[in-house]
């Protein structure tokens, strides 16, 4: 008999109609899909390998230009252009049925009023992360895997934390973002990823996320250790000042390649990846 109440139920289920997506954006708008979507565009890297880590490659049917992880997946994808320069008319041609883009995406309002669904969301801190793929999770169908991803990553910070040598714990640390003079704050993913690490950003939380600073602000804040993009990292000493510097001074400096720096500064699913990739880096320094 219970086999049979099963069967019926299970009958039931398939008859039942698909219950409509509710999804709300961080600009506060409030997005419903019939049923979750099968063309989707990515304008920003964060969110592309956040579709592709759960999932959702397959339904990507265009990219912003600096997409490139996972590269196998998205090859042959048209792209769409930046934050200043989205091109309207090719993402309309492609008939998404879900746009994911930046809070900061411009030009979009446009798309909106092509009858397109935009939804914009914003990746500044950890918080953020977690937030953003449990809504892309939602939206591809899948509203538990946004959490088993995140615990995943909350993993690897964890094995991240034990690998940081003793001696460095505590140890003051600027992360510039680019070749400067911009440079990852407190607050933002990427200090909230240092504070677990045991390491005090120079940039404190008054400043913001991502502040533009002062060239002179290195050389007065003095930290231990400096990060940065390899190709600005070989350039470090040459700069006013700079060579007082106490990590330029005890060669206390983590120069990431592009591809590794690039993973380092994408609020996405590899932000515990990235974590190992700073604890390797403080190892070698030790």
């Amino acid at each position: 008999m219970k086999f049979w109440i099963a069967c019926l139920l299970g009958f039931w289920c398939v008859l039942a109609p698909a219950q409509p997506l509710v999804l709300k954006d961080d600009r506060g708008n409030t997005h419903t899909l019939k049923a979750p979507p099968q063309r989707i565009v990515s304008l920003l890297p964060s969110l592309t390998e956040a579709v592709a880590a759960l999932g959702g490659a397959p339904k990507l049917v265009g990219v912003d230009r600096w997409s490139n992880w996972p590269a196998p997946a998205l090859a042959g994808l048209p792209r769409l252009g930046g934050l200043d320069d989205v091109q309207i008319e090719t993402i309309a041609r492609l008939k998404p049925d879900v746009v994911l883009a930046s809070v900061a995406s411009r030009s979009l309002d446009r798309l909106e009023a092509l009858g397109f669904t935009v939804v914009r969301l914003r990746s500044e801190s950890h918080a953020d992360v977690r937030r953003t793929l449990g809504l892309v999770a939602q939206l591809l169908g899948q509203p538990a895997a946004g959490e088993r991803l995140w615990a995943e990553v909350q993993q690897r910070i964890q094995a991240a934390q034990a690998r940081v040598p003793a001696g460095l714990r505590g140890q003051s640390v600027y992360f510039e973002i680019g070749g400067g003079p911009y440079a990852a704050g407190r607050t933002s993913f990427i200090g909230e990823t240092l504070g677990l690490l045991g390491l005090q950003n120079v940039v404190s939380a008054e400043l913001g996320p991502f502040p533009k600073l002062n060239p002179e602000f290195v050389v007065r804040a003095r930290p231990g250790v400096v990060m940065g993009v390899a190709k600005e990292a070989s350039g470090y000493s040459a700069r006013p000042g700079w060579s007082s510097v106490p990590a330029l001074q005890l060669q206390r400096v983590c120069a990431f390649p592009s591809e590794v720096y690039e993973m380092l500064i994408r609020p996405g699913p590899r932000l515990g990846e990235g974590a190992e990739v700073v604890a390797a880096c403080l190892e070698r320094l030790r």
